[in-house]
């Protein structure tokens, strides 16, 4: 019969489009009839409390009883099908009406399958009215519920019903035991799956593959895989189907070897993988970075026909991305014959987590052109991208984007947003994109906290933290690491043991993240002890964790305890990676030991280290801080891989080891390959011209830093106002640290060595008082500073009771460096017998410096036992350094032992000992001149040697004799005159004589002790010439001004 459906008056209203389309899917007529007559009755009531459209004129049979047609069609599947093609709520709303109206609701099977489609589609409050209506409910329809709560993620409701349904007297079936373990999977409720276990065995059913694979996966959910294991080893393993659920469930709880070697027992059982065997394997060999492995997987993969297979091709683009081969991962991708959007996202993915932020952000246009449409994954891929470019341009484009696509009130895509703006440096944009965020969750407060921290806002961290817990947001593990990680970068110690304490208390101590974060912490606040005993306790250590705490030991100047875990970590069988090597080189650089770190060179070598641009950057640090800058320079030169830091390494080096000019060539072939100055490489130029007392090219470089904003930074600030105290501008220097925007306590103990430089120590014991008072604790730094400050002007009681307060009010234990000091102090003042005493008495070894100190004042002093003595010990601690022979030999020389002073030579040529020659620097027009005694180099030589014999007529005329004690050569007077009068120093004030105007304060650099004549002539000469001179050697400066000196000759 053909279907009646011209002449029906059929408008373009969407309701009888609805009801046309019913119409021609329908091919039984009676059953049209039904439809027709039941619409125009059903469409103006509620039905079961669901609002029903309004009338619709509907075409209506010769015959109106609905029942004889009704019977008609009982029998068939009409109906069945009729439900089925329901793919809306709205449209299975009107087939719901439609079953009211003609009394089939009363039949239980239409009513389970109605209930179903309900739960398939989403709407469990219509499924549940439903159920509630049925009177009669067999296992099918409890079953159905089930289903729909745990699928819909109802899996509270779930567990409920399953416990209904029994307290009414329905059993469960085998159908009943897979959903309701669903839920507890969901839920990660273990103690009901298990509950639920016991009862399905009481029943029978644990033998059931259905009810096995079920129980697996929730075990699996639950993270209990032995219980796990021991269910899949009682069921039949026949089905691939428990093979997959055991192998997905160790690859979903990280256990990645065991799923492999199930995976490789599955094959020897006979077992044929699938393309979701295949998917598991991929993921566990991603995670393991085990590329040969998931090669021979990719090999299988074609052998077997699964390339074809979107989700194996989606899985091996991931694995290889992961593994670094991003390159193989793209040629697949773009090999693919039908992609998807988890296509596109993984190599979006796979791109940012390679560090190809640009080429993520490319695959994302190309996307666009082949009218694949993004999700929130593909989203916050392309914010991270954005994230890693760390430029706010590209930042703002892609928030711009966010906006027009309507993804700005995702939660995962605010969260994304707010770290990108921290990463590229914008932390108030950053607050203002957290601020309007429509919801939050635990993520986007960590996220918010971690940009603070991240940008040196760790008091806002805290604080953020502390709103957090106001608007009631329970914190996670990661909220502990986020909090952890501000305290250590305060070193707020207390906030950091209340963070402790609720990490305890929140059970959150197990997880190994927040257990590496808590050494962290306590090793960067300065209890380092602690810090030791939290990592022998914790139970999981992983290679974070013994590099948190080699690195705290490191950073703690505990390199000896830093390098005696590294070899801990090796005999417990923990691979080391770069970040373990580049603390345990810190620690050889810190203790200046060659010979350690040779060995760790090796090492790096042996294992492949070699070629990480971090590990070769910290090799250069620590040959240069050992002094073997040529070995730094071999490192740099065969670098294949450099970056700012490279440069900035040998660039430092360079200038820490005196070689100034040769840091500023570096600085020049730098800026040649178009590798740009970082605010570290500004204080390391700033090294350089400090050691070279350029003050002209400092306050050029002073320029630049202003303009490029470096300025801002506290470490490029701190360096400044170190370059002016260094090149004897100290009042600058004050007037600098003044109008710091940002000081930290480098900054204060810089402003306090300036002052002790020159000699000013009330001004420097002043200071020291603002610091405290102003609430900045003192630092084993600043107690250096500070007694270097006191030992320069004499204050021997001041310099004593800084000591004491050390212990006594700060719990600061004196180092070696203190020991110096105080021994120095003493020295200088004449107490030679009660600083040997000291010596005696210290608690700790005494290193070169603290003999060193002694020797010195034996030579101010002319004490030739004690100095003897002293230097026994000093060729024994530091046989090389020339140093510690020419203090003996001016020694003797003072004394007129001549005879001792040629033993002296002697023993320095027996050693092959080499004297470092003595240098003087002088700058003029941007340029740095160089002078060693008796130079004739220089093309003025002529006009400084005429000069020095002018001022050689005028300085006798004054008054001045030379001190030919200082002359350290067996000759005639005359000749030591004649030696004296060409020294370093002589010559490079000469030469500012002669190349500045008149009135212009000459300033010159030494690398030793300024001599004693030279300083008795440069008092004359400042009188004569009425010019101030400046000269700063090894020590300190000296300021001659008319015929005196700033150190009153305490020097």
């Amino acid at each position: 019969m053909r279907h009646r459906t011209a002449g029906m008056g059929f408008d373009s209203s969407p309701h009888k489009i609805y009801y046309h389309t019913w119409i021609h899917s329908v091919k039984n007529y009676g059953f049209i009839c039904l439809v027709g007559f039941a619409l125009e009755k059903a469409f103006s009531t509620t039905v079961n409390g669901l609002q029903i459209q309004e009338n619709i004129p509907c075409y209506k049979p010769q015959s109106n009883n609905s029942s004889i047609i009704f019977n008609e069609i009982k029998g068939c599947n009409t109906f069945d099908s009729f439900l089925q093609s329901c793919n809306n709520i709205q449209l299975l709303k009107q087939v719901h009406a439609l079953i009211f109206t003609t009394g089939v609701h009363q039949n239980i099977v239409f009513n389970t399958k109605l209930v179903d489609m309900y739960g398939m589609l989403g709407n469990m409050e219509n499924a549940r009215r439903v159920f509630d209506k049925i009177r009669e409910r067999n296992i099918y329809l409890w079953n159905v519920m089930i289903k729909g709560y745990a699928q819909n993620g109802h899996f509270e409701e779930a567990i409920d019903f399953y416990y209904q349904m029994q307290g009414l007297g329905t059993q469960p079936d085998h159908y009943t035991f897979p959903a309701v373990l669903k839920a507890c999977a969901g839920l990660s409720a273990l103690q009901e799956g298990k509950e639920i276990h016991n009862h399905l065995i009481a029943t029978g059913f644990e033998s059931n593959a259905l009810v096995g694979n079920a129980l697996i996966n929730m075990y699996c959910k639950c993270g209990d895989l032995d219980l796990a294991r021991n269910v899949f080893d009682k069921i039949c393993k026949s089905s691939v189907v428990s093979w997959n659920t055991m192998i997905s469930g160790y690859v979903q709880s990280m256990d990645f070897d065991e799923a492999l070697e199930l995976f490789n027992q599955m094959q020897v059982e006979g077992i044929k993988p699938t393309s979701i065997t295949i998917v598991s394997v991929l993921s566990a060999f991603a995670h393991l970075g085990a590329l040969q492995q998931g090669m021979r997987i990719h090999a299988y993969v074609f052998k077997m026909g699964f390339e074809s297979d979107v989700f194996v091709g989606n899985s091996m683009v991931a694995m290889y991305a992961k593994c670094g081969h991003i390159e193989v991962a793209n040629r697949l991708f773009d090999n693919m014959p039908i992609k998807d959007l988890i296509s596109w996202n993984v190599m979006i993915d796979g791109y940012v987590q390679n560090g190809k932020a640009n080429e993520a952000r490319e695959l994302f246009k190309q996307m666009h052109l082949a009218n694949v449409k993004p999700d929130t994954i593909t989203i916050v891929s392309v914010i991270q991208a954005c994230a890693n470019l760390g430029t706010l341009q590209n930042a703002l484009r892609i928030h711009n984007y966010v906006i027009q696509s309507g993804f700005e009130p995702h939660v995962s895509v605010g969260n994304s947003l707010v770290a990108m703006y921290a990463k590229c440096g914008s932390i108030s944009t950053a607050r203002q994109v957290f601020d309007k965020m429509p919801e939050r969750g635990v993520v986007s407060w960590n996220a918010m906290t971690a940009g603070y921290a991240q940008n040196g806002h760790a008091r806002e961290a805290l604080k953020v933290l502390y709103q957090m817990q106001l608007e009631g947001i329970k914190a996670n593990a990661e909220t502990a690491v986020v909090a952890l990680a501000a305290c250590a970068h305060l070193g707020a110690l207390p906030q950091g043991k209340s963070i402790h304490n609720y990490v305890i208390r929140s059970g959150f101590k197990t997880d190994v993240y927040v257990g590496n974060s808590l050494v962290a912490m306590y090793a960067n606040c300065g209890s380092v002890e602690v810090a030791c005993q939290l990592f022998r306790k914790m139970y999981n250590r992983d290679v974070v964790s013994w590099n948190s705490i080699i690195t705290g030991y490191s950073q703690k100047g505990h390199a000896n305890e830093a390098l005696s875990l590294f070899y801990e970590m090796q005999l417990a069988k923990v691979i080391p990676d770069s970040v373990t090597v580049v603390s345990v080189l810190q620690s050889c650089a810190h203790l200046g030991s060659i010979q350690q770190g040779k060995v760790i060179h090796g090492y790096i070598i042996h294992n492949g280290f070699d070629s990480d641009v971090s590990v070769g950057n910290a090799l250069i640090a620590m040959y240069a801080n050992c002094a073997c800058i040529e070995f730094a320079r071999q490192i740099f030169d065969n670098m294949l891989e450099m970056n700012v830091v490279t440069w900035n390494s040998i660039i430092s080096g360079y200038a820490q080891n005196g070689h100034a000019t040769e840091a500023l060539a570096f600085v020049q072939q730098m800026q040649l390959a178009d590798v740009t100055p970082d605010s570290f490489t500004m204080a390391s130029v700033l090294l350089a011209y400090a050691y070279l007392a350029a003050l002209q090219q400092g306050k050029r470089i002073h320029g630049y830093i202003v303009k490029r904003g470096f300025e801002l930074d506290v470490f490029v600030g701190t360096a400044l106002l170190d370059m002016y105290a260094k090149c004897g501008s100290v009042q600058f220097a004050r007037h600098f640290f003044e109008k710091m925007p940002n000081r930290n306590v480098v900054s204060w103990n810089a402003m306090i060595m300036g002052y002790g430089m020159h000699g000013h120590g009330e001004d420097a014991l002043l200071l020291f008082s603002q610091m405290r008072q102003m609430g900045i604790n003192p630092t084993h730094i600043t107690f250096v500073c500070v007694l270097s400050a006191c030992s320069h002007a004499g204050l021997v009681d001041e310099g004593w009771q800084c000591f004491d307060s050390m212990t006594q009010k700060y719990c600061i234990t004196p180092k070696l460096e203190h020991y110096a000091c105080m021994v120095d102090l003493l020295g200088r003042a004449g107490h030679l017998e009660e600083a040997e005493a000291f010596i005696e008495r210290m608690p700790i070894e005494p290193d070169a410096n603290v003999w060193g100190a002694l020797l010195g004042a034996c030579r101010i002093h002319c004490k030739i036992e004690l100095g003897e003595r002293v230097a026994g010990h000093l060729f024994n601690l530091e046989p090389e350094d020339s140093g510690y022979y020419v203090l003996l030999s001016n020694i003797y020389a003072a004394a007129g032992r001549w005879d001792n002073v040629e033993n002296v030579r002697t023993l320095m040529r027996d050693r092959r000992v080499n004297k470092t020659p003595g240098c003087s620097f002088i700058e003029d027009k941007n340029k740095v001149h160089a002078f060693v005694v008796g130079d004739r180099s220089h093309p003025q030589s002529e006009e400084i040697y005429e000069m020095l014999k002018t001022l050689a007529g005028q300085m006798k005329e004054a008054g001045y004799v030379p001190s030919t004690d200082f002359a350290l050569y067996d000759v005639e007077e005359e000749l030591k005159e004649h030696m004296l009068g060409v020294h370093s120093e002589k010559l490079a004030i000469a030469f500012g004589l002669i190349n500045t105007s008149p009135g212009t304060t000459i300033k010159i650099t030494k690398n030793l002790r300024v001599c004693g004549d030279c300083h008795t002539a440069s008092k004359f000469i400042s009188r004569i010439v009425r010019r101030e001179i400046i000269v700063r050697d090894v020590n300190r400066f000296h300021h001659f001004k008319d015929g005196l000196c700033s150190c009153r000759d305490y020097w």
